[in-house]
């Protein structure tokens, strides 16, 4: 895990909905920044590991934890994935408001 997507992770909101969605948006873009020749397992232990700290204060980074540690139950399990639904967000002045 790169501290790029970390600190993605720690912006998000505390709203449960919207931390669930980028949590999980943050471990899909965790998976497609492996590179080709990497073991999953070592690379999700090290991302776990790095992240596991800040999922006792973090929604969303409790909800990347999650998916990681079911991905390495053991057997094949099926991660309840999904990209949010579009919707307004609020723009420009959220985005302002957020700084």
């Amino acid at each position: 895990m790169d501290i790029h997507t970390l600190s993605q992770l720690l912006m998000a909101p505390a709203d449960p909905v919207r931390a669930r969605e980028i949590g999980q948006m943050g471990y899909m873009q965790w998976l497609a920044d492996l590179p080709g020749g990497a073991r999953y397992e070592t690379e999700a232990r090290r991302a776990l590991h790095l992240a596991r700290d800040f999922a006792r204060s973090d929604p969303a980074v409790a909800e990347f934890c999650r998916l990681l540690t079911a991905s390495l139950c053991g057997s094949v399990v099926m991660l309840d994935l999904a990209l949010p639904a579009p919707r307004r967000r609020g723009g420009a002045r959220e985005r302002r408001r957020a700084l």
